[in-house]
């Protein structure tokens, strides 16, 4: 990367500098991905709010640091749906961040519609919607 930020015409410190600040970025991108149950009399809500969701809870999530964020829904037994999620955060206070968003009136109003469209997990630590998973295996 430095030889090529260089043959744009960097000084050698510009370019050093570049690939420290580029290189520290992408090591602060952590990934959570986590789980939880769908009600089966509640999906088409739970999809028709996802299909339009509101642009204060698609932005809140921006500010609060949290991107590439995305829902999964897949049923692994006759009737019992499941919902995955995956996304990005690149915040250097996670904790601060999500009390950020938990204390965003629109997304508590968005909560309150989708709550109830879940089944929390056995094992979700109390306070949490979700239950996180634990990552075993990342490839870029």
């Amino acid at each position: 990367m430095l030889k090529y930020l260089c043959s744009a015409g960097l000084t050698a410190i510009a370019c050093l500098f570049l690939c420290v600040l580029l290189s520290g970025c992408a090591s602060r991108v952590r990934r959570y991905g986590s789980v939880i149950g769908l009600k089966v009399e509640k999906k088409e809500l739970y999809n028709k709010l996802h299909a339009e969701p509101w642009p204060e809870i698609v932005s809140r999530l921006q500010e609060c640091n949290v991107h590439n964020y995305s829902i999964y829904q897949v049923e692994l037994e006759k009737g019992k749906w499941y919902l995955f999620s995956y996304f990005e955060y690149t915040g250097a206070d996670f904790d601060a961040d999500m009390k950020k968003m938990a204390d965003h009136p629109k997304t508590r109003e968005w909560w309150k519609l989708t709550d109830p469209c879940q089944i929390r997990i056995p094992g979700t630590p109390e306070g949490q919607q979700w239950l996180t998973m634990k990552e075993v295996y990342h490839s870029e």
